[in-house]
């Protein structure tokens, strides 16, 4: 980054109209009821703040992935803010549309300290292409920018990139100034010893990560069906397990660069696995291999005892990724674990992504683990080094 980035106390908020992007892509219920709100409270800082400053407060955000033709009920933000009202004890505005007539009007005649949020931006294909005259249609509904959804600022939509552009005065929320800054020590200042848990399905998603971490961390523990690649890549069979065939290479060039920058990556050493998925059928492998028609799901008590030892040395943790598929009760230990003695170490961690912030909720260890990254996509590209297209678009 070459410019600045004003933060939110720098910004003249008082008694203006604010437009913040925020995320609340919060997962929801069949009948639309908000099951996890982690993503609302993060925001409500920046949201207080602003109230305090008597600014006009227009929120927006995107949820789910609606066809952008127009207005799906599965995907309005009517919920989000039937709950983001529950927790400021106040009523939300909601337009029918985020742009338009009567979305400008309400935002006009809205009251200091009063909060509208705006129907979901993905409703509109403009929103994912960054149109420029997207943007401008929701430029008018004010006249200050704040970005405080860091779980977004690695795409590059037209709330994110094209919007704060045209506005003179923009900057971060509280929300996007402490994942940045937590990120950021990560990145330059860790304590050591610096460990780093991956979990997930896929190996490529997180190859750029796994590269730039090699030359950050002391230890990598790698879980998840894409340690099953890792495993393969060493000549292990691991029956029917989910495998990255295009990625076996570059596994084990990432063990051999690692061997030489002296990292240690723990992988498996034993699973919990299954025939096809039929719950009747799991149990638990006595070492690392997996036989022909069985698929791994989770890591074995030997794997959570060998990762906890790690975990319980560290002085910085960074977790993205469950461990398992957690979200299946036979599935689930492996996660649970690790997200325990994650909690248990009480030393600079960050949890990024949206199924490893599940699994700590399902674990009763979110308020014993701070930081907790909205960001799953957004702290990968910032640990892997890369540019985020929406911090760089709030340089002023």
């Amino acid at each position: 980054m070459s410019g600045k980035i004003h933060s939110l106390q720098e910004l003249e908020v008082r008694e203006k109209a604010v437009l913040v992007r925020v995320d609340f892509n919060c997962p929801l219920t069949a009948d639309g009821a908000v099951t996890d709100d982690t993503r609302i409270r993060a925001a409500l800082p920046t949201i207080q703040y602003l109230r305090q400053h008597k600014s006009r407060i227009i929120l927006c955000s995107h949820l789910g992935r609606p066809k952008g033709t127009g207005f799906e009920a599965a995907y309005s933000l009517a919920p989000v803010g039937e709950r983001l009202a529950e927790l400021l004890g106040d009523e939300i505005v909601l337009p029918e549309n985020c742009i338009g007539d009567a979305a400008r009007k309400l935002a006009h005649n809205l009251l200091p300290g009063h909060i509208m949020l705006l129907e979901n931006l993905r409703f509109h294909t403009e929103e994912k292409k960054n149109d420029a005259h997207f943007a401008q249609d929701l430029a008018r509904l004010a006249e200050v920018y704040v970005n405080d959804a860091f779980g977004v600022v690695h795409r590059s939509d037209a709330s994110v990139v094209a919007l704060p552009k045209l506005f003179s005065v923009r900057g971060a929320g509280l929300l996007l100034q402490k994942e940045l800054h937590t990120l950021g020590q990560l990145l330059h200042k860790p304590e050591r010893p610096f460990v780093a848990i991956l979990g997930g399905a896929k190996i490529a998603d997180k190859l750029g990560v796994i590269e730039h971490l090699l030359g950050l961390v002391d230890g990598l523990l790698i879980g998840g069906a894409m340690a099953y690649t890792f495993l393969q890549a060493q000549g292990i069979d691991v029956g029917g397990s989910l495998v990255d065939a295009s990625s076996l290479f570059v596994a084990k060039k990432i063990l051999e660069r690692a061997a030489s920058k002296n990292v240690r990556i723990v992988l498996p050493i034993d699973h919990v696995i299954a025939a096809q998925f039929d719950p009747q059928t799991v149990r638990t492998t006595t070492n690392e291999k997996i036989s022909d028609g069985w698929i791994g799901l989770d890591i074995g008590p030997k794997t959570v005892n060998a990762f906890r030892r790690v975990i319980a040395e560290a002085h910085t943790i960074f977790w993205n990724g469950p461990v398992g598929r957690f979200e299946h009760p036979l599935c689930a230990a492996g996660t649970r674990a690790i997200a325990e003695a994650v909690a248990a170490n009480g030393r600079t961690t960050v949890v990024g992504g949206g199924d490893s912030i599940a699994a700590i909720n399902n674990a009763g260890c979110a308020e014993k683990i701070t930081p907790l990254s909205t960001g799953g996509g957004a702290s990968l590209e910032f640990m892997e080094g890369k540019m985020l297209p929406g911090v760089v678009a709030l340089e002023v």
